[in-house]
């Protein structure tokens, strides 16, 4: 089964740490983004997550990303767990970032 505890790095240099990942499937962790819209310096980020612990090598997770620490932004990932060609566990994701706008009416450009 795929193990999300360590260190990951995608492709544009951030980096995710998962401590642990409980029997549960419940993880912790934080994000270190490289990218950032923000004009306050990038700080790392707590997350919180979970995953299938399915037998296979294939499992499906999710996680929160609170970007408290610099930003009032908050981003979703939900991504599934495979093996590439040389037997490495590679994690592909998609995400939402939400940021926070002032009223109702502006709603509709808070999601990326």
């Amino acid at each position: 089964q795929c193990n999300l505890t360590g260190w990951w790095k995608n492709d544009l240099g951030s980096k995710m740490q998962v401590f642990n990942v409980d029997s549960q499937g419940d993880f912790s962790g934080m994000y270190h983004t490289a990218v950032s819209s923000t004009q306050k310096p990038i700080k790392p980020s707590p997350l919180r997550g979970s995953q299938h612990l399915d037998d296979d090598d294939k499992c499906t997770f999710g996680f929160v990303v609170n970007w408290k620490n610099f930003s009032d932004s908050t981003a979703v990932f939900v991504g599934q767990c495979f093996m590439d060609d040389k037997e490495r566990e590679v994690l592909q994701t998609a995400w939402l970032l939400r940021e926070k706008v002032d009223d109702l009416g502006n709603d509709w450009k808070a999601t990326r």
